[in-house]
């Protein structure tokens, strides 16, 4: 069937605001200090909104601002409704708003549902006693009969997903730090409470939530139920009734367990739960089956390819796709999918154009839109996340020595991400005046955004014409996702067809130069939209593509 003969929703497709937006992640610890005490802040933030408006995005995620003692980094929230001082204040939460406001920019908060800090007021209450009214906002359990934890639910920390809480003589549960003990979501009060607090944020003027780890509030853990619970939905449905319906936002959940046909349950149009998800397959996909990401598998770009392809296809008629290389708990993308050696900016702008022109919302963690690296740390005393500090203990204590774990880490830490942003070639990358709270990436001299900015043909610049076109074609927004040559172990080639149009992407996905035999459906001449190397007006039989070349040709009918 041809383009013009496939029938192609997407062409009365329910149009929103987002479809057409591009969303950059900012961690607000190390994203820029405005008072020199080596802490990224909100004031900090509306110092470089101009720098995000002439990049051309148009929300910014933050993780967490709220109050917290940061064990785990903010996602440990001990007041859900005040700003941590670390990070500015309410005021300071205002003006930012307002400020991005006025550039054409939506800020969206990063809501930390399934947990609190232990330093939370529900959680103080909960421990003064089993008949406290707090007791049942949070998960407990009687000890098993020989005295140990309830069950062999583990931590995604490591070790037991069980504290025991001596004065009363009970378990809590927390599937993450040992500080982030999980509320309970069968419990109405508790759900109530995260509901008037979402209407809260909503009425200063937010532009939607990001949901962390959404997938885990419908937790049975009686039944060694974690993810996907029997009233997960039901409760997203319940929160989309009483605070979401009728307002214009985007929501976007973290679901590491979803699946492309459980996708359509938290996103598709009848459903009422969400704008979108974040799912992880294509991070997944080069895990070990032992080690995890401690110890990566080789690239594979036929898979990487038909993950992509899988998740187009899925929800190409219904739902939306969250499109992302990169966040703050994953590595570095140029690092994990590019070549940040022989080939950093040339990889960068690929990994870019590839991702971009396919259908769904992009997003863009700080300083992926300069080609920021994993960090290469060389010692455990280096890193700063709790993940991985918990998880060198535990594996070197079982017989990965550590020099292999630091390589590992090194791959896939979280702290990969969380390095200072780098602004300029100066000391710290220009982050701070201060000792930041985690070294900088040595390479800050050559890699950073004033050098970027000024440079024309910079991955900066590539991101921006990106944005751009997304905001300029709708056959980019809405187009048919065809995918071809899907077991090329180089190429990745699509094409996106809406009406009279069509788009064709064709990008070598490798450090070595690319012969390539094209179909004939891709053959032909058209307007070249972007490119990394040279503008290419017509496609041919054959191709030929220097490492890490790609492009992307429009044709209209």
């Amino acid at each position: 069937m041809t383009d013009a003969a496939r029938p192609n929703p997407a062409v009365n497709q329910e149009r929103h605001w987002w479809h057409s937006s591009t969303v950059y992640q900012i961690y607000p610890r190390s994203f820029s200090d405005s008072n020199g005490d080596g802490i990224g802040d909100i004031p900090g933030m509306i110092e470089r909104l101009d720098y995000l408006e002439e990049l051309g995005i148009d929300v910014i995620w933050l993780s967490p601002i709220y109050t917290s003692p940061m064990d785990d980094n903010g996602y440990d929230i001990a007041d859900y409704q005040d700003i941590a001082p670390e990070f500015g204040t309410l005021s300071d939460f205002d003006r930012l708003v307002a400020e991005a406001k006025a550039r054409g920019i939506g800020i969206v908060l990063d809501l930390v549902v399934n947990h609190t800090s232990d330093e939370h007021l529900w959680f103080a209450e909960a421990c003064k006693g089993r008949d406290n009214p707090f007791r049942d906002f949070y998960v407990w359990r009687d000890p098993a009969p020989d005295g140990g934890v309830p069950n062999e639910l583990a931590s995604y920390f490591g070790g037991s997903a069980w504290e025991f809480h001596a004065p009363s003589g009970q378990y809590y549960l927390h599937l993450f730090s040992r500080r982030q003990p999980d509320l309970n979501w069968e419990n109405p009060k508790v759900r109530a409470e995260v509901h008037r607090m979402m209407n809260w944020w909503l009425d200063r003027g937010i532009a939607g939530f990001r949901m962390d780890v959404i997938d885990l509030i419908g937790k049975q853990v009686d039944a060694k139920i974690t993810s996907d619970g029997p009233h997960l939905h039901d409760y997203l449905q319940d929160m989309h009734r009483e605070t979401l319906a009728g307002r214009d936002v985007l929501t976007v959940g973290e679901t590491w367990s979803v699946t492309p046909s459980s996708a359509l349950l938290y996103s598709g149009r009848a459903r009422g739960e969400l704008s979108m998800v974040f799912q992880f397959e294509h991070v997944t996909q080069r895990w070990d089956e032992t080690y995890g990401k401690w110890r990566s598998k080789p690239a594979d770009l036929v898979a990487l390819k038909a993950v992509f392809s899988k998740w187009q296809q899925a929800l190409s008629e219904d739902g939306w796709n969250s499109l992302f290389w990169g966040n703050h708990d994953l590595p570095r993308a140029v690092s994990r999918y590019g070549d940040d050696t022989a080939f950093p900016v040339e990889s960068a702008k690929t990994l870019a154009t590839v991702l971009h022109l396919m259908k769904g919302t992009p997003y863009i963690y700080q300083g992926e839109e300069i080609g920021m690296t994993n960090v290469p740390f060389q010692s455990i005393d280096q890193y700063r996340d709790i993940e991985t500090l918990n998880m060198y203990r535990l594996q070197t204590e079982t017989g990965l020595s550590p020099e292999a774990f630091i390589r590992g880490a090194n791959e896939n830490s979280r702290d990969n991400a969380r390095t200072p942003m780098q602004w300029t070639g100066g000391a710290h990358g220009g982050f701070t005046t201060g000792t930041p709270w985690i070294e900088a990436n040595p390479n800050h001299v050559t890699i950073n955004a004033e050098a970027a900015v000024a440079e024309e043909t910079s991955v900066f610049h590539h991101y921006r014409r990106l944005i751009a076109l997304r905001k300029t074609h709708d056959v980019i927004v809405y187009g048919h996702y065809q995918s071809w040559l899907d077991q090329h172990p180089q190429a990745f080639v699509y094409t996106r067809s809406l009406g009279g149009e069509r788009l064709t992407v064709i990008a070598n996905m490798s450090s070595e130069p690319l012969s390539l035999e094209l179909p004939d459906e891709i053959v032909g001449e058209g307007e070249p939209l972007i490119w990394t190397h040279e503008p290419i007006t017509a496609i041919g039989q054959s191709l030929q593509l220097a490492p890490w070349e790609s492009f992307a040709l429009l044709r209209r009918r």
